[in-house]
């Protein structure tokens, strides 16, 4: 793959999914603003990519707003319902990961968008939806992804859903029109109610409804009282930039503790595409999901003890214990991987960074009611041991995947980046940032790269390290022999997640990267 990056000389968009990326595209040459655009890209992804996000999700934001010069985050995401308890869950050994009773969460998709557009927008908030109403009304050509995706989670769906995404028993065909009327509806009473028309009108109304008689565990009340929180990043000094992740509940700071840990050793003496970068990133990330998987909760319920972890002394005592002969043999939990990352940069310098997820492909498989919209099952990753630190409670937030990512130099933005999959999110991040900044590759560079991903998928009893075949065999030999279970992956394969980034350089020009596994599309203006 040696597709070049697009560069823009004002904005940048990147998705993965090129209408989502013309729609916010669209936005900013009518005037609109990155925060503009960026909520538009965002709402057009719940139509066009419904497998991987839409109104039934979260999402998690980071806003550079070139006025204030500050980086903030939006944390987007829902909480179990006040009436959801593990002893709803008697006898079983975990919440059920699809259907109605997967611990749904109360989605904060649609309060993000809100919440986003009115701090920093300049256009309203009708126009920002009218291109994700308009795919979903008129329809717009169904990807390969999402036909991949039905077919694998077809099973997964009630008959609701299925009526929407497999009509007739099968999805539609690839490039064959695919409209979603009940979604627009409700897109349009959204547009017009605002995000009150989905927290405390007829959207909760029905929403709730519906769950109460399928036997779900959401109420009005849940809904009614949701509400995401701008609040501080989390950061840390790498090589002359500060990196920002969304705090917890998020696990963006597992990428920051792998960043502590790799700024003591010397990439200026280590090959990009070697053993030595494969099995050195591989290292430092399992030393941070270590830490991650002990502490990583709702810190609502439980303080997340970020001091400890992102001191720097911390990392170099994590750095000091990484053997480069020998990997460690340290486990993890699998985690469900499918997302929708984007980022938008406008011609003033604001910026945004964001990520959304069902977590599932599909998500719950739930559709509520006559609202089109997919439930999440997020919730299914509390815990039903109450000695865990991400056990189940009523209105708690739960370990979350989700974060976008954001490398400020001089107090300005020059990265933003992000990527599908749960536990290969803090993974391709590290190997995005260090292409681009030790090895001076552009975003498309950065992200054609061969990638790894380490860590369980659902399923499978195993620790594997899977790495992409282009690496070649010799370093899929030497990790191998120093002691990684190594699985060959295909040469651009799907299970590393859809990687999107963009770089400002000197010049203030704009390069994107789009992924080549998804549909995406940089566009620059």
């Amino acid at each position: 793959m040696t597709t070049g990056p697009v560069i823009g000389t004002k904005t940048m968009v990147v998705s993965p999914h090129y209408l989502a990326s013309a729609a916010g595209a669209g936005i900013l040459q009518k005037g609109g603003n990155a925060f503009d655009a960026a909520v538009a890209v965002s709402a057009t992804l719940a139509v066009v990519y419904p497998h991987m996000t839409g109104l039934g999700g979260d999402a998690f934001w980071l806003t550079y707003s070139a006025g204030e010069g500050r980086v903030r985050a939006y944390n987007g995401s829902g909480r179990s319902g006040y009436g959801v308890r593990r002893d709803r869950y008697a006898g079983e050994a975990a919440i059920p990961r699809r259907g109605i009773r997967s611990a749904i969460t109360v989605p904060g998709m649609a309060d993000s968008w809100a919440a986003v557009q009115r701090q920093y927008g300049r256009l309203t908030f009708a126009e920002v939806l009218e291109p994700a109403i308009g795919y979903a009304s008129a329809g717009f050509p169904l990807s390969q992804d999402q036909h991949g995706g039905s077919i694998l989670a077809g099973a997964a769906l009630t008959p609701e859903a299925a009526a929407i995404y497999l009509p007739g028993g099968r999805p539609p065909a690839v490039h064959g029109k695919f409209v979603q009327t009940q979604l627009a509806g409700t897109l349009r009473l959204l547009a017009a109610g605002g995000r009150d028309a989905f927290y405390k009108g007829a959207i909760a109304q029905d929403i709730a409804n519906y769950m109460h008689a399928a036997g779900g565990y959401l109420t009005r009340d849940d809904f009614a009282d949701h509400h995401g929180e701008w609040v501080d990043p989390v950061s840390t000094d790498y090589h002359g930039h500060t990196v920002y992740q969304a705090p917890p509940n998020s696990q963006g700071f597992a990428a920051l503790m792998a960043l502590n840990i790799l700024e003591h050793f010397d990439f200026g003496n280590i090959e990009q595409g070697s053993y030595e970068y494969y099995h050195l990133l591989a290292e430092a990330l399992k030393l941070s999901f270590r830490d991650r998987d002990l502490v990583l909760t709702d810190p609502a319920f439980r303080p997340v003890p970020l001091d400890r972890l992102l001191d720097k002394q911390y990392g170099g005592q994590l750095a000091a214990s990484i053997s480069m002969q020998r990997a460690a043999a340290l486990g993890s939990e699998p985690i469900g991987r499918d997302t929708a990352y984007a980022a938008v940069v406008d011609g003033e310098g604001n910026a945004v960074s964001f990520i959304q997820s069902l977590y599932f492909e599909f998500g719950s498989g739930a559709v509520a009611g006559e609202t089109g919209i997919l439930l999440q099952n997020r919730g299914s990753f509390f815990s039903l041991d109450p000695a865990h630190i991400n056990t189940l409670e009523p209105h708690k937030r739960t370990f979350h995947t989700l974060m976008p990512a954001m490398a400020c130099k001089d107090g300005k933005p020059v990265f933003l980046y992000g990527t599908q999959g749960g536990e290969g999110q803090p993974q391709t991040q590290t190997m995005l940032l260090t292409r681009m900044l030790h090895y001076g590759m552009d975003p498309q560079e950065a992200v054609n790269a061969p990638r790894f991903v380490w860590g369980r998928t659902w399923g499978e009893p195993t620790q594997e390290l899977k790495v992409e075949k282009r690496v070649g065999q010799h370093v899929l030999d030497e990790l191998a022999a120093a002691g990684h279970m190594v699985r060959q992956a295909g040469e651009y394969d799907g299970i590393m997640g859809h990687a999107h980034a963009i770089a400002i350089d000197g010049n203030g020009y704009r390069s994107g990267g789009t992924d080549p596994r998804c549909d995406g599309a940089a566009i620059g203006w």
